[in-house]
């Protein structure tokens, strides 16, 4: 391939995830708006992964037909364990948080994500701290930053800083002032402990079940109807689910088309040329479109211990994603030597199989 070959493909991959990005963040402040407005979060849910369902579905029987053949009852409770943990519990308490606090307050635990994964699959066994080197000392110190700037997010609001016309939706601002931001910080708490075990979940579903297009496809049909019977369980009246020709359908439709389909094979085109780690690399971008988009349209304000916490965040997270690609760097070239007649390797790069991505979209499986 000539240099302006790789130079053309390199702007695509990097517009593709800039893309993704933007998809996200219209998502977040979308969701924010209707969620405030009184929108039930369980029927957003149901109706947001129906959609999703049926824009991966032709990818599914396009890019997969004939290779799946009959599923085992393992490979249910996988799938059922896939959506309750990553779509039915970890999204609907993301969606609670976002409705109780902001949209950039809410982010920033999305990028808390592949820490917390990390953690658990420290504890799990799936991978070793490695402090003895010094991909596993960056990423130690990366863990603690990301941590140090939760706590500034969470435990210090300071000063709030406005962007343009802050009367513009006044409404929206006011309810977010009266919001009950501890029940939403325990919220958002949840939903990434949640994100980061659905992550280890998925390790274990794509040994029984390699299918990324019908596992996409199948985990939002299964979520779609655990959020309807929790929802129902929570309230059925007619108005809680009925949707009009207004915000909430354009959201709908948005999350299950943009934020799922389109972002599931941007993702999936990334990772298949620079690896599962690089989409990682942008997710701190959606942070600070976030927080710009709720500023200037919204008329939200910026607070200065959101500021620091993100910035906290974003190094920590860079610095996380640095020893990570080091570490696994060095057990692709210790597979190598152990092709190599006489050697041999115990374990696997499981780092390939973890790296989290920020969960703007339904399950997107590498």
């Amino acid at each position: 391939m000539g240099l302006v070959q790789k130079w053309f493909q390199w702007w695509q991959i990097v517009l593709a995830m800039l893309l993704v990005q933007l998809f996200a963040t219209g998502m977040q402040v979308l969701s924010r708006v209707i969620l405030v407005e009184g929108t039930f979060v369980f029927a957003l849910m149901t109706y947001r992964h129906v959609v999703a369902a049926l824009c991966v579905a032709p990818l599914a029987f396009y890019f997969e037909r004939g290779q799946v053949k009959k599923f085992g009852g393992l490979v249910w409770f996988w799938l059922f364990v896939n959506a309750l943990t990553g779509i039915t519990f970890a999204m609907g308490m993301f969606y609670y948080g976002l409705r109780d606090t902001t949209a950039t307050y809410a982010t920033n635990f999305l990028n808390l994500i592949p820490i917390v994964t990390f953690v658990f699959s420290i504890i799990s066994g799936l991978e070793k701290l490695e402090l003895h080197t010094k991909a596993g000392k960056v990423k130690t110190i990366g863990a603690l930053l990301c941590v140090a700037g939760a706590l500034t997010t969470s435990l210090y609001k300071g000063k709030g800083l406005h962007i343009g016309h802050h009367h513009v939706n006044s409404h929206i601002t006011a309810k977010t002032s009266d919001a009950h931001w501890a029940r939403g910080t325990f919220m958002l708490v949840g939903s990434c402990l949640s994100y980061s075990a659905w992550f280890i979940v998925q390790v274990k579903l794509l040994k029984v079940f390699p299918f990324k297009y019908w596992g996409t496809m199948l985990t939002c049909i299964i979520a779609a109807l655990q959020s309807a019977v929790m929802g129902l369980c929570l309230d059925r009246r007619t108005i809680a689910w009925r949707v009009g020709w207004n915000l909430q359908l354009v959201t709908i439709i948005y999350s299950g088309t943009l934020a799922t389909a389109a972002t599931f094979c941007l993702l999936t085109w990334a990772i298949s040329i620079q690896g599962p780690t690089y989409p990682s690399m942008f997710n701190p971008l959606t942070l600070i479109f976030v927080a710009l988009s709720e500023a200037l349209i919204l008329g939200e304000a910026i607070r200065t211990g959101t500021l620091l916490g993100m910035v906290l965040i974003i190094l920590g997270l860079y610095s996380f994603l640095w020893g990570k690609t080091k570490e696994i760097k060095s057990l692709a070239q210790q597979r190598v030597e152990a092709e190599e007649p006489g050697n041999t390797i115990d374990g696997e790069p499981t780092g390939l199989q973890l790296t989290a991505m920020v969960p703007s979209t339904s399950p997107v499986r590498k």
